[in-house]
């Protein structure tokens, strides 16, 4: 629509309206006026300004009071004309602030807002912001005069009241917003302020009215989170604002001109501020205290935008009050620094920026001194670091964190010059100390075992996290560990080293923390971690910053590992039956009853040295390679560890040697170092160092390949000759080793799936003969010992195989391995029938005696290795098995029938319940196999049929029912029978009526116990039978 462009005619359009509404004020008619306003465009309205503003401004001077609607609508057509139009004239500026601070507080008590809409408080907050706009010129500087004291200081009054005790957050941001304009600091691109004149005039004014304006701010900031962060953001700004305007350094170095007021002001003398040095000295130490409640509350607000108003005011007041805020630049860096590592980008670029200028400002001589500033604030806060972890929450602790990383980075090179102070040194290494230290009461650490060692196929493998006794943020951590690699980073390498392992070596309180800080500086030392960018002070004349070189690193990291894996420190007792047959009794210091705190505290340091060892290995690369000749083979100890933490962190730290030192696996890392790890190996053989020895080659056992076996020979031999010489210390750990083995030949020289003698044919692989190999070689070293013995092998048979395959041996842990190692060895030599039948005939009588053993656990584990046999050697089995172990096992069976179906849950964690499993879930494959006899199948079937009963435990009754799938296989017939005799479910009709009826016992009974089970095995088994009987 086309706006009235000629005065003349715009005149003659409003006319009617505004002298109606001069008439009669009512709300009609402003409205009428105000849709009138719109239609002109705003050079007429600006020549029109006075007269289109008389009837409006006389509503609002009108005795008596007014409807609320009516004023609103008032405000909302001045706010119009103010928005688009300027002020040239000081009375209407004068008498329009004056009427609409009137509209926004009591009649009562003109101090306090009134009681109105809160529309109406935003329409003439609004409008207020529009008339200090509208201000043309200098007449707005006429406000900021001595005799306008007491009408600004109302207004300020006013705003102050409605942006803290106002329950809309619009209205207080309006209000807020409205002070700013009222000190035209306002937010708008335009700079109202030209001159430093003016800039000074406005500030010695404002001077007045800064306590009560940062006071109310204050409040305001660190009030109820509840408000919202537009408030609080507008209340940074309005504090930021108002402080640099009345404390900034060129007006008060400038001199703030001390005249005499003039006389007529009277009392209103009083109210003027002179900006002398003791007013700002002492204003400064005030608004100090303030300023730290803002920043605490601030930095740690959830929301973004409060943090980067932080930020902002720390730049602004550092940037044009460093002077005369001198008490407050510690806290204004102090804010800067803690939100260097903001998780918002924005924040963090911001503040990166602000740091920037902060260093810029700071190149001339005064750099030595704001260093001063910065080294002691690192200091303090050092000093308070463990009691505020210890007392604060975790949101503050992160905050106070930040900080001390903060000034870490804006130090930079520095920091080496602050580390030299053996008093800064001491109190950051004494608070990192205590901050680091290790929550130890986690039982699951302790009792969590590694029974064999897996093959991982990466190194992502899951570890337990750390758990701290001062916090439980893993974003604390994180804080901390940057902290660390900062120190390593920028700091002297040597002089830290040797600071932080002189802790190490002082207190056992201090050891894993002081080892967690050493490893995070070798990594902050080599650049892992290290964020440097933009956040570093540059101080003037400095000198380039240089990083530790390659050769300091390996000296340093050198003289670490040397520690860490030094007997004291790495040999430590991590269950608590460690014995002298674990651990020789050089090593052995602490007793086997050693606290349940101090395993756990072992198992964590042995845990922090490896992953240690693993970021020094990450740190120096390839570098790292002529260190593997002392450091791979005790990283291998542990990786064969009991302790199921150990054993996954060493295991993981392998996989970051071998990919730090170019091994594309740990295979290839083994193998390529194999040479001297054997050596090692064979050495402590020999030594009787049987209690890392056996592990070492148990790991190497596991992760290398088929190439490793040429070097092994005479370390198996070693092997067999300690286990040969002493069975109660030994026994377990070196059948173990014997065990992997096997395991490690079936991985590698996997079975064709035949048990045929094509193996031996001259057609065999390379892979084969290396497999005969192995095979002749453990024969040729049995046959030498039974000879220098003078034991002949036909004659000893049955004690032969007591001694060499030890299954009488008492001690059920490695008689449990001797069983699996006879299992896998079955598996190895599955296709050499001429030489697993002997061996099989040989080791029967041992196995017969655990089969009918008392001991269930014996039991238990004799019978896997027996179902193994029968896979591999059925038919030379089938008579032994008949007549000296199914009846043992049918009459054990019916024997707990009756127990297991009476038992309640708990009975399913007992050892007979184990042993009822295991023997119901391999009879039936056995029998199959061993292609049992009429009677022996009879005997199972009897034995078996009470776990067809429903009150069975669910496993057992599942177990069962694989029993009679395969007796079914081997006699249909016979089975089909014996189920229908327990239930028949159909009634069979003869085809001809000559033919007898058939009558089985199991038909007409009611549904029972059984009938399910036996219903389901007929159903799956002989359904054809079930179709022919309807």
């Amino acid at each position: 629509m086309t706006q009235i462009s000629d005065p003349k005619i715009a005149f003659a359009y409003l006319r009617p309206a505004c002298v109606l509404l001069t008439k009669e004020p009512t709300l009609t008619n402003v409205e009428k006026l105000s849709s009138q306003l719109k239609e002109v465009n705003d050079a007429t309205l600006q020549q029109l300004q006075d007269y289109v503003l008389f009837p409006l401004r006389f509503v609002l001077k009108v005795p008596g009071p007014k409807k609320e609607k009516l004023v609103q609508a008032v405000a909302d057509a001045v706010s119009h004309v103010l928005e688009n139009t300027c002020i040239q004239n000081w009375d209407t500026l004068h008498d329009l602030f004056s009427e609409l601070c009137l509209c926004l507080c009591s009649p009562t008590d003109p101090g306090k807002p009134a009681d109105t809409s809160e529309e109406l408080k935003s329409s003439v907050l609004r409008c207020l912001d529009a008339l200090f706009h509208a201000a043309y010129g200098d007449i707005v500087f006429k406000l900021f005069e001595p005799v306008m004291l007491p009408g600004v200081g109302a207004a300020v009054s006013l705003l102050l009241a409605l942006g803290e005790k106002e329950k809309s957050r619009d209205i207080q941001a309006a209000a807020l917003k409205c002070l700013q304009a009222l000190t035209l600091q306002c937010d708008c691109a335009q700079d109202h302020i030209d001159s430093s004149s003016e800039r000074c005039t406005i500030g010695s004014t404002m001077a007045s009215f800064l306590p009560g304006i940062t006071t109310a701010m204050t409040r305001i900031i660190t009030g109820d989170l509840r408000q919202g962060h537009v408030v609080t953001v507008r209340a940074i700004k309005v504090w930021s604002s108002t402080v640099g305007l009345v404390m900034e350094d060129s007006q008060l170095q400038a001199g703030d001109p001390q005249k005499s007021p003039p006389p007529d002001l009277g009392r209103i003398g009083q109210l003027v501020i002179h900006r002398t040095k003791e007013w700002v000295q002492s204003t400064a130490g005030k608004l100090c205290v303030l300023l730290k409640k803002i920043i605490s509350c601030s930095l740690a607000h959830q929301h973004w935008r409060v943090r980067m108003g932080m930020v902002e005011l720390s730049d602004h007041l550092l940037a044009t009050c460093s002077q005369s805020l001198g008490e407050c630049v510690g806290p204004l860096l102090e804010a800067l620094v803690g939100a260097v590592n903001d998780e918002e980008p924005r924040v963090r670029q911001r503040c990166e920026v602000a740091l920037r200028d902060v260093s810029q400002r700071n190149q001339s001589c005064s750099a030595q001194t704001f260093t001063s500033i910065l080294s002691e604030n690192l200091h303090t806060l050092a000093t308070s670091l463990p009691r505020l972890m210890r007392t604060s929450e975790d949101q503050k602790k992160l905050y106070v964190l930040n900080v001390f990383l903060g000034y870490l980075k804006i130090l930079g090179p520095l920091v080496s010059v602050v580390l030299n102070s053996a008093a800064h040194l001491e109190r950051i290494s004494k608070a990192l100390m205590q901050v680091l230290e290790l929550d130890v009461t986690d039982v699951r650490i302790v009792e969590e075992r590694s029974v064999a060692v897996t093959i991982e196929t990466s190194s992502t493998a899951h570890i337990q996290r750390k758990r701290f006794l001062y916090f439980t943020d893993d974003r604390i951590f994180s804080v901390l560990v940057e902290i660390c690699r900062t120190l390593g980073y920028y700091g002297n390498l040597y002089l830290l080293t040797d600071h932080f392992l002189d802790l190490y070596r002082q207190s056992s309180a201090y050891r894993k923390q002081a080892a967690m800080v050493l490893n995070e500086i070798f990594r902050g030392a080599a650049g892992i971690g290290v964020v440097t960018e933009g956040q570093r002070l540059e101080g003037g004349g400095q000198r380039a910053f240089e990083p530790a070189t390659q050769e300091e690193l390996t000296a340093a990291v050198t003289s670490v590992i040397e520690e860490y894996i030094s007997v004291n420190n790495w040999h430590l007792i991590t269950v608590s039956m460690e014995t002298d047959r674990l651990i020789p009794s050089a090593f052995a210091s602490a007793s086997s009853s050693s606290s349940f705190h101090q395993l756990n505290s072992n198992i964590w340091q042995l845990c922090v040295q490896l992953e240690g060892i693993a970021y020094f290995a990450q740190a120096l690369g390839l570098s790292f390679r002529p260190m593997l000749m002392t450091s791979l083979y005790p990283v291998l100890e542990k990786a064969g560890d009991e302790t199921l933490l150990v054993s996954q962190t060493a295991l993981s730290s392998m996989w970051a040697m071998s990919k730090a030192c170019g091994y594309p696996s740990l295979k290839e890392l083994i193998n390529e170092n194999a040479d001297y790890l054997l050596n090692d190996i064979s050495l402590n053989l020999h030594i009787l160092c049987v209690g890392q020895a056996p592990r070492v080659l148990t790991v190497m056992l596991t992760h290398s390949d088929h190439s490793l076996l040429p070097l092994v020979g005479d370390i198996i031999q070693d092997v067999l000759m300690a286990l040969d010489l002493s069975y109660d210390h030994t026994a377990a750990l070196f059948c173990s080793v014997l065990h992997v083995l096997m395991k490690a030949l079936v991985r590698w020289f996997p079975s064709s799936g035949g048990r045929t003698k094509e193996s031996c044919r001259p057609s065999q692989t390379c892979a084969d003969q290396e497999e005969l190999d192995v095979q002749q070689f453990l024969m040729d070293y049995r046959k030498q010992k039974e000879l220098a013995e003078g034991i002949g092998i036909e004659d000893e048979d049955t004690e032969d195989m007591g001694n060499k395959l030890h299954m009488s041996y008492n001690d059920m842990t490695p008689e449990t391995v001797l069983r699996q190692l006879k299992v896998t060895y079955d598996h190895v030599f599955v296709e050499k029938e001429d030489e697993l039948l002997p061996m099989a005939h040989r080791c029967w009588p041992a196995l017969l005696q655990r089969l009918t053993a008392d001991d269930p656990l014996a039991v238990l584990r004799a019978f896997r290795v027996l179902c193994t046999l029968g896979e591999t050697c059925g038919d030379f089995l089938r008579r032994r098995v008949s007549k000296e172990v199914l009846p043992k096992l049918s009459s054990s069976l019916a024997r707990q029938a009756p127990i297991s179906a009476k038992a309640g849950p708990v009975y399913t964690h007992t050892l007979a319940y184990k042993l009822q499993l295991a023997v119901l879930q391999g009879l039936g494959s056995l029998c199959q196999r061993l292609d049992l006899g009429e009677a022996d199948l009879d005997a199972v079937c009897e034995a078996c049929l009470p776990y067809l009963s429903c009150r069975q435990p669910v496993q057992l009754q599942e177990a069962c029912l694989s029993v009679f799938r395969h007796l079914i296989q081997v006699d249909p017939d016979a089975f089909w029978f014996t189920l229908n005799e327990l239930h028949c479910p159909y009634p069979y009709t003869p085809p001809h009526p000559d033919l007898q009826p058939i009558l089985l016992n199991g038909m007409g009974r009611p549904r029972d116990e059984y009938s399910d089970n036996v219903l389901k095995l007929l159903k799956e088994e002989f359904g054809w039978f079930a179709e022919t009987s309807r």
